[in-house]
């Protein structure tokens, strides 16, 4: 009998954290997870889960929204409150409001259940694609729109009447694109795969979710922008402040 050598994670293997209550929904993601090399760390409630992404470091977690005691909201709240780390959650009731409050509470993705290996799969490579996408930084570190709106590219800010506001990564990216191209109408779908990535071209509606996040914080009255205009049926754009500003580089 001859011995086999032992499995290897290749390099671009990960290693992802699975929380959920259903054994069986883990042993099914584990199994297609590890034949694409990743390691598989399990979690079977939110407490588990947040120790584990203390200790263990995961890149990317998949959070059940439907456990007992802690909830997949209420853990990705906490989590959100000392970790950056990439989130996909797994919802059953595949609602709309279910997946924008996740999307508000910092997720990354959503993929409603039942889902294959092949659309989980796709979702991981894309969520961890944005994740270690460099940040693009223009030459112009912090860009003044007008006396009331700035851009600080490099700390991933703005600065509204003189207030710091943080920007979340997909913020970030969304509105760099907006402004790379002010002036102009930035088509859905190019948004999508610019911001998301190409398997995203589908899902319009992160694009209004996240223009409404933006415009939430930029926005003196979010309900009559100033700054990201809506060209129905076609796409976004940002204000051409460009005749009293420098344009930011391409990244």
């Amino acid at each position: 009998m001859t011995n086999k050598p032992p499995r290897t994670q290749p390099r671009d293997g990960k290693r992802i954290l699975i929380v959920d209550d259903e054994p069986r929904m883990i042993n099914f993601i584990r199994m297609n997870l590890e034949l694409e090399g990743h390691q598989v760390i399990e979690a079977r409630n939110g407490l588990e889960a947040l120790e584990s992404i203390r200790t263990k470091l995961p890149d990317i977690v998949l959070l059940d929204v439907m456990m007992p005691e802690l909830d997949g909201f209420e853990t990705l709240r906490m989590l959100r409150e000392f970790s950056s780390i990439p989130v996909i959650m797994l919802t059953a009731k595949g609602e709309e409001n279910d997946k924008v409050y996740g999307l508000e509470l910092g997720a990354d993705d959503y993929v409603a259940k039942p889902f294959g290996p092949r659309e989980l799969s796709s979702r991981i490579k894309a969520v961890l694609r944005r994740a270690d996408m460099p940040a693009s930084t223009p030459d112009q570190a912090t860009l003044k729109i007008d006396a009331r709106l700035s851009v600080d590219f490099n700390r991933h800010e703005v600065i509204v009447n003189g207030t710091r506001i943080k920007l979340r990564p997909t913020e970030y990216r969304l509105l760099y694109h907006l402004i790379e191209n002010a002036g102009w109408t930035v088509p859905h779908d190019q948004l999508l795969a610019k911001v998301w990535g190409y398997e995203y071209r589908d899902e319009a509606h992160y694009v209004r979710l996240y223009v409404n996040y933006l415009r939430e914080k930029i926005e003196q009255d979010p309900s009559n922008p100033k700054y990201i205009l809506t060209e129905r049926g076609v796409g976004y754009r940002f204000v051409d402040f460009r005749h009293e500003n420098e344009g930011v580089s391409s990244p």
